[in-house]
């Protein structure tokens, strides 16, 4: 496998730190609104680079953030008159059910920022022991320069950064070492939440908060760092300077990042107008339908968004829904099982096949068999593009090719045993994508009337786990209870 690390700015083979195991960081997003679509993207990316390394064998242990402390939560706060763990709260709650919508798993571990304060404290105050780190009237910055691979991941220039990008450098220069240093912690201000420290009364900076729930929850290396292409400078750069300076030695071996979401070729802005939250489009599309189109292009490539190509998406969502939905009729409508040798079946004309010779334990003909052989070599076709830094775009190619091979292949003539493995196939290799594939079976009213008063029972006998598995089943099925005064009422998503 072959992953295209943005330190060397070159493809690598993929070797762990510890065979047999992945530790993942993900950088998540700051809560204080619900997610945009360009959130959605690395979301969905990096899931898929998890299933994949899952299927390929690996123990994946999976670290994404929540920023629960912020300026933007802050001032949503003041704004609404309440507190920011409020705001955080409410917009983590949020975020799951558009990530459960979109079928990203959550994560091994989901940290906040706000529970991981001791921990930022003590990573500081090593920093300034160590000389990398020095307090002016409570707050405290990093000494840049000290760090002299400093620029290494955005492969950027001190020098120049500091002549002719004054855009790039952080605020508050007049009583900084060096323009270029970046703040680890600031003293509170007026209204804001904050945290005792040997500085000051205040929070951490943005920066420190990855690099320490890194450490807490992976170790002092780990194999993949991902996130944005945004985040390259400043904010992993900065998490590469801390971390390496505070533990002594390399913090990441693989820097993975995705590329910008255009939003009919233009930037994505409140400003034009062009702005659009997952919530908005899940109104329209299936959410599998954002996720198919999420992955229809490398990760690596800018992604323009659409409608004519969210279209397109469902277009192509539908063809392989379609021929998962034929294959299970075929298979419902009578294909033959084992035991079968020298009977007549239908074919898809609705006639009657010659007498043909079939294996009495598969109900297989010897050409089903070559069939059968042939799937294979579409689960290998896939996995050469996924190997090849997860090229998603080509991975759907080959389960096209698999969809075109069932519908030019097959019919209620075959035998049971090769229908359900070019199911099978076509179902596995979109799962490891994330793609649910398969029509759920709709629970028809009186199912779900019988449930419910399943559900009560189990609540008055207080078999309280089984009432909550009988709510999460429906809610499986999409079906949302409502407790009432005049008693539970239901409704479908």
């Amino acid at each position: 496998m072959r992953v295209y690390n943005t330190l060397s700015k070159r493809k690598e083979e993929f070797v762990t730190l510890e065979p047999g195991k992945v530790k993942m960081y993900v950088c998540g997003p700051t809560v204080y609104n619900l997610i945009h679509i360009g959130n959605a993207r690395p979301m969905i990316v990096f899931d898929t680079v998890r299933r994949y390394l899952e299927h390929k064998g690996y123990e994946v242990n999976y670290v994404s953030n929540f920023t629960d402390v912020d300026d933007k939560i802050i001032a949503k706060a003041n704004e609404e008159g309440v507190s920011s763990q409020e705001i955080s709260e409410r917009y983590i709650a949020e975020c799951k059910k558009d990530m459960e919508a979109l079928n990203v798993r959550p994560a091994t571990t989901h940290p906040r920022a706000t529970q991981e304060i001791d921990g930022m404290i003590a990573m500081i105050q090593t920093l300034v022991d160590k000389g990398f780190a020095y307090d002016v009237d409570g707050t405290v910055y990093f000494r840049t320069r000290k760090f002299q691979e400093y620029g290494k991941l955005s492969h950027k220039n001190l020098d120049d950064l500091r002549s002719g990008n004054r855009s790039l450098l952080v605020t508050g220069e007049d009583q900084k070492e060096d323009p270029l240093d970046f703040v680890l912690w600031k003293p509170k201000k007026e209204g804001e939440p904050s945290w005792p420290s040997p500085w000051s009364d205040g929070r951490p900076g943005w920066h420190i908060e990855c690099s320490v729930m890194s450490k807490k929850y992976l170790g002092e290396q780990i194999d993949i760092h991902a996130g944005g292409e945004d985040l390259i400078f400043p904010h992993h750069e900065n998490e590469i300077a801390q971390s390496e300076c505070c533990n002594g030695k390399e913090f990441a071996k693989y820097w993975l990042h995705n590329a910008f979401l255009n939003i009919d070729n233009r930037k994505m802005s409140k400003s034009l107008g062009n702005f659009f939250t997952v919530r908005e489009i899940l109104e329209k599309y299936d959410p599998q339908v954002l996720r198919f189109f999420m992955l229809s292009a490398h990760y690596r490539s800018p992604l323009n968004f659409s409608a004519d190509l969210m279209e397109a998406a469902k277009n192509g969502l539908d063809r392989i829904r379609n021929a998962v939905s034929n294959l299970k009729y075929l298979m419902e409508c009578g294909a033959p099982a084992g035991d079968q040798s020298g009977s007549a079946a239908p074919n898809a004309a609705g006639g009657k096949q010659d007498s043909i010779s079939r294996d009495a334990d598969s109900g297989m003909t010897t050409e089903e068999e070559g069939l059968l052989a042939a799937i294979k070599a579409y689960e290998v076709k896939f996995d050469e593009a996924m190997d090849d830094d997860f090229n998603t775009a080509d991975a759907i190619a080959v389960i096209f090719e698999l969809v075109k091979f069932a519908n030019s292949n097959l019919s209620s003539g075959n035998s049971r045993v090769l229908l359900q493995a070019v199911y099978d196939e076509i179902v596995r290799l979109s799962d490891i994508l994330g793609l649910i594939v398969e029509e759920k079976e709709e629970l028809l009213d009186a199912d779900i009337e019988a449930l419910i008063a399943e559900r009560q029972a189990a609540r008055k006998a207080k078999n309280f786990a089984r009432a909550d598995e009988i709510r999460n089943q429906l809610a499986d099925q999409g079906i949302t209870l409502l407790d009432t005064r005049e008693g539970v009422k239901w409704k479908r998503a």
